[in-house]
């Protein structure tokens, strides 16, 4: 496995964000990223149903997809990345190892598992790109994500809404620490402009980024590598329980035919309308 998805590295990374790319353009994309656990009242987390077909006859499928589905979402991905595998289906393995490697890592994610996900309910608005993409972008050269050796997962369906319960824990530590910091600091310590590119943009200045992240202590970084070694067991446990086939006689590399579809994709995202989706938009 290390090998097969070694020679893939740049396919996986180019297109572990495709899925963000379809967020505002394919109908049901968006509930995917996400799940409001605190639409369903107090320890919803442990209470919600595991099996999408019970959740739907509970609570109606409009209702799940407007608070969003993710670890439902994950569970289905991980039943056809192991049919994928069975099929030994190079490129259906590729598409579909980078597409659900996006939602787990959502899944790991505070802010992904609150209706208040970006803050806009206590006056926090841009606290998810602080957490989710600031802090990363000043400090990741600085974090450890060697997650070690990938496990198999002997019940997928549970390691996710772990990984949901996880990350819901930290949802109040999230929005306090940055509210208790907003108050040390003046407006114009807080936010700052930085060059990016031809463009001049306001951002949250580095000190108190840096602040934020100490005060949180190394919870991003903490998380980061945690979604990294949970991605990993689910491609594990899908190669296994596809017949852990030899991915040395299998095609080492997406056909002609996957390449041309994601260029015909990338071309069609770029003119296509951007449509406002209920859910996590900000």
């Amino acid at each position: 496995m290390f090998g097969f998805y070694k020679s893939n590295i740049d396919y996986l990374t180019v297109n572990a964000t495709r899925p963000d790319s379809r967020r505002t353009l394919v109908p049901g994309e968006a509930p995917k990223h996400f799940l409001d656990v605190d639409r369903y009242g107090d320890s919803a987390e442990y209470k919600l149903p595991r099996k999408y077909a019970d959740a739907v006859a509970r609570y109606g499928e409009d209702s799940l997809l407007r608070h969003g589905i993710v670890p439902w979402n994950v569970v289905t991905m991980k039943n056809q990345l192991t049919a994928a595998f069975q099929a030994k289906d190079t490129d259906r393995i590729l598409r579909l190892s980078a597409d659900m490697g996006h939602y787990i890592a959502d899944a790991c994610v505070p802010l992904h598992t609150t209706k208040n996900y970006n803050g806009q309910l206590t006056g926090q608005r841009g606290i998810h790109g602080l957490w989710e993409s600031r802090l990363p972008e000043l400090l990741s050269s600085d974090y450890d994500l060697f997650s070690g050796k990938a496990q198999y997962l002997p019940n997928a369906t549970d390691a996710i809404w772990a990984a949901v319960i996880r990350s819901h824990a930290a949802v109040d530590s999230v929005l306090l620490f940055e509210k208790q910091l907003t108050a040390q600091f003046a407006e114009d310590q807080k936010f700052g402009y930085e060059q990016r590119g031809s463009q001049t943009v306001r951002a949250y200045s580095r000190d108190f980024s840096k602040a934020y992240h100490a005060k949180l202590n190394g919870q991003v970084e903490r998380q980061m590598r945690y979604a990294a070694g949970l991605i990993g067991n689910f491609w594990f446990t899908c190669w296994v329980d596809g017949g852990s086939p030899d991915l040395r006689q299998i095609q080492r590399i997406p056909s002609e035919t996957e390449q041309q579809r994601l260029d015909r994709e990338a071309k069609e995202t770029a003119v296509a309308p951007v449509v406002a989706v209920p859910g996590h938009d900000e």
